[in-house]
């Protein structure tokens, strides 16, 4: 973690709660299944709001259930 905390996404999560595979997620949300797989692990180091929004309308879930920020710890 640095300075500024971390962004967390949950997507590897959401989708074993939704029970849907990666491969209709992808289809659904017109994804690559390596993009799909680099959101799952945590690998994104830029967040398209496009693609949010698209993994949220398929999920049929809300922003911060797909997104989490984790503070810095303080010393």
């Amino acid at each position: 973690m640095n300075e500024y905390g971390t962004i967390k996404i949950k997507l590897d999560e959401l989708i074993k709660k939704k029970g849907i595979s990666k491969n209709k997620l992808s289809h659904k949300a017109e994804m690559q299944r390596t993009q799909i797989n680099n959101y799952c692990k945590n690998e994104i180091t830029r967040l398209d709001t496009d693609v949010l929004a698209r993994i949220c309308t398929v999920l049929e879930c809300r922003i911060e259930d797909l997104i989490e920020f984790i503070p810095p710890k303080s010393e």
